[in-house]
């Protein structure tokens, strides 16, 4: 056995030891902010006024995921991990977002966040615990505190006011919030939170190598963006989600992870899987964008934020929770847009200037059905871009950049322009793709599978979702995951 299994083996001193983690959280936690009260999951649940209000962001920015049974799923996962692991103050919480992102992160407080985008690529209730007990994990080792980021809340609110630059990468594996939350937490931070979590996972009956088993799905996505990088002639950005600081064969990992199956517990649980649970749970589940962001040839609609604006054809238009892309046919032309809460204190322009970079020039006042904003043009470093805020609920922030500035920028202005609310015979439902399971028929592959498949590169998503990418075949009868 281990020095280190020595050291936290026994379940009694292990729920000391947390104990002694949330007193002293509790205590950080008092220091910094008066108590708010809010509901998740139908109960009330006391936080600082900051926490609070970065989960009212949450709820309003990228909202919850319509499904009460898969969402009292998901919060029965934890609440097991929770009850097993003897971990019972303070108060947590586990919300499932309207997310595509492939994420998953916690606040401090007790507040375990994950994205149904992330459900898609998980086969397993094991590996839906594991998720949730590294999110766990961060929590009672108290990694937030510990980080000593006296600014956590204002970090939080800079990303949600300031709109994405430079890359044009409309992929973001991990969520507005989730980036900034869990960047800086670093590797032995990350390994602390995978040991916790292994043991919360043992404690309840799981199997721990569930949590290699996602770093798998994980590692997959980021080379699988490489790849549509690499062929675009694009940087592939850097992936700053769940396990972000492991690589995909992780020996520090796996020895962290593995001694949890030495834990000296009195009796060791059976696993709690139910099998086909989590098929049965995530059936039909959408996949991707939801219905509340639909688009046409030359017109993208946001019924949950009430505003279309028109696009050239051959342009597409992609959603995450980080940001809305607009790219050209050719990939040389995105504009991006960005949100965040209207600031009484500073008007739009003085709101474009603060988030300007470089030079900036060319002011134009915008007003343009019945909303008000400002435009401009920032230059730096011999590239320009255009800037736009228009003030509609929210502050909606703009930015277009192309290699041909020049050329592309009354392109830009025109989309820019035609920002507006939308009609009422506008508001529509809309159609979102979901997730579904089938037996595989015989000579199956998954290009056979992928042919009805209405979307881009539908080979590769059906691999990416079955864990057989970048090569392999699925074998007859064997359940597999389809999008229609």
């Amino acid at each position: 056995m281990s020095s280190l299994c020595v050291q936290r083996l026994s379940t009694l001193t292990l729920t000391a030891l947390l104990r002694v983690a949330w007193m002293a959280w509790a205590a950080w936690a008092g220091s910094v902010s008066a108590a708010s009260t809010v509901t998740i999951g139908g109960k009330s649940v006391e936080l600082p006024d900051d926490i609070a209000e970065e989960h009212q962001k949450l709820i309003d920015n990228i909202g919850i995921y319509d499904d009460s049974e898969l969402d009292a799923y998901v919060r029965g996962v934890g609440e097991r991990l929770l009850e097993e692991s003897g971990i019972t103050k303070p108060e947590f919480s586990f919300t499932l977002l309207d997310s595509p992102d492939i994420n998953a992160f916690a606040l401090p407080g007790g507040l375990i966040y994950v994205n149904r985008g992330l459900l898609a690529y998980l086969d397993t209730e094991a590996e839906l615990a594991g998720v949730l007990a590294h999110e766990i994990g961060h929590i009672t080792e108290r990694h937030h505190s510990r980080r000593k980021t006296a600014s956590f809340t204002s970090k939080v609110a800079a990303v949600s006011a300031y709109i994405l630059t430079g890359s044009g990468d409309v992929y973001d594996a991990a969520s507005m919030y989730g980036a900034e939350i869990i960047s800086g937490f670093g590797r032995d931070m990350e390994l602390e939170a995978d040991s916790a979590g292994a043991e919360y996972l043992h404690q309840t009956g799981y199997d721990v190598d569930s949590m290699l088993s996602v770093i798998g799905v994980l590692k997959d996505q980021e080379q699988y963006r490489r790849m549509q990088a690499k062929a675009s002639g694009k940087p592939s950005g850097t992936y700053h989600g769940l396990y972000a600081s492991h690589p995909r064969n992780d020996l520090r990992l796996q020895t962290v992870i593995r001694a949890a199956n030495e834990l000296d517990i009195d009796e060791m649980p059976e696993n709690p899987e139910i099998p086909g649970e989590y098929r049965r749970q995530t059936e039909g589940m959408v996949y991707g964008a939801s219905a509340a962001a639909q688009g046409e040839s030359d017109r993208f609609y946001h019924n949950k934020l009430n505003f279309t604006f028109a696009h050239p054809p051959g342009w597409t238009v992609s959603q995450s929770s980080r940001a809305i892309v607009a790219t050209s046919a050719d990939g040389s032309q995105t504009l991006t847009i960005g949100l965040a809460r209207i600031d009484p204190d500073k008007d739009t322009e003085a709101s474009l200037i603060a988030n300007a970079q470089g030079d900036v020039t060319d002011f134009e006042a915008l007003e343009q059905y019945g909303l008000n904003g400002s435009t401009a043009v920032a230059s730096s470093g011999g590239q320009s871009v255009r800037l736009a805020v228009i003030d509609h609920s929210y502050r909606f922030l703009f930015e277009g950049e192309a290699p041909d500035f020049g050329a592309a920028d009354a392109g830009f202005r025109t989309i820019i322009d035609s920002f507006r609310p939308l009609t009422g015979r506008e508001k529509v439902t809309g159609t979102s793709h979901t997730l579904h399971y089938i037996q595989v028929p015989r000579g199956a592959t998954f290009a056979s599978l992928a042919s009805s498949v209405k979307l881009p590169d539908a080979e590769n998503q059906l691999r990416l979702i079955n864990g057989y990418y970048p090569t392999g075949e699925p074998r007859t009868g064997d359940w597999v995951k389809v999008i229609r």
